[in-house]
C-alpha cells in the first residue's frame, strides 16, 4: 500500500511558476513509476507527466511539453512537478499517482494509487 500526499498548489498569475510535490509513504517508492494527472471542472482527468523508477524515462502531454518538468528523489520518497510559463488553461486539480511497475505510463488506468489532489489556479 502506498499513500500519496500532494502539496504546492495555489493561485498564480499567467506566466508564473509553481512547484508541486508528492510525498509517498512506504519503503518501496523506488519500485514505482510515478505520474501527474489533472482534472479541470467539467472535464475528464488527463495525463500530464510520468517518470520511471530511475528517473531516466519521462513523458509529457503535448500541452505541457517544454513548460513542465517531472523529477523524483527516491531518497526522499518524493516526486515533483515544476510548472513554468503557466497558462489559465492549466487551471485544474493536480493528482499524483503511483504505478506498481518501474516503467513510466501515460494511461489513467495504469496507476494503482492516487493522492487527494492539489488545486492550481492560473489567473489571466
Amino acid at each position: 500500500q502506498v499513500q500519496l500526499v500532494e502539496s504546492g498548489g495555489g493561485l498564480v498569475q499567467a506566466g508564473g511558476s509553481l512547484r508541486l510535490s508528492c510525498a509517498a509513504s512506504g519503503r518501496t517508492f523506488g519500485n514505482y513509476a510515478m505520474g501527474w494527472f489533472r482534472q479541470a471542472p467539467g472535464k475528464e482527468r488527463e495525463f500530464v507527466a510520468t517518470i520511471s523508477w530511475s528517473g531516466n524515462t519521462k513523458y509529457y502531454a503535448d500541452s505541457v511539453k517544454g513548460r513542465f518538468t517531472i523529477s523524483r528523489d527516491n531518497r526522499k520518497n518524493t516526486v515533483y512537478l515544476q510548472m513554468n510559463s503557466l497558462k489559465p488553461e492549466d487551471t485544474a486539480v493536480y493528482y499524483c499517482a503511483a504505478r506498481k511497475t518501474k516503467v513510466a505510463g501515460t494511461g489513467l488506468y495504469d496507476y494503482n494509487y492516487w493522492g487527494q489532489g492539489t488545486q492550481v489556479t492560473v489567473s489571466s
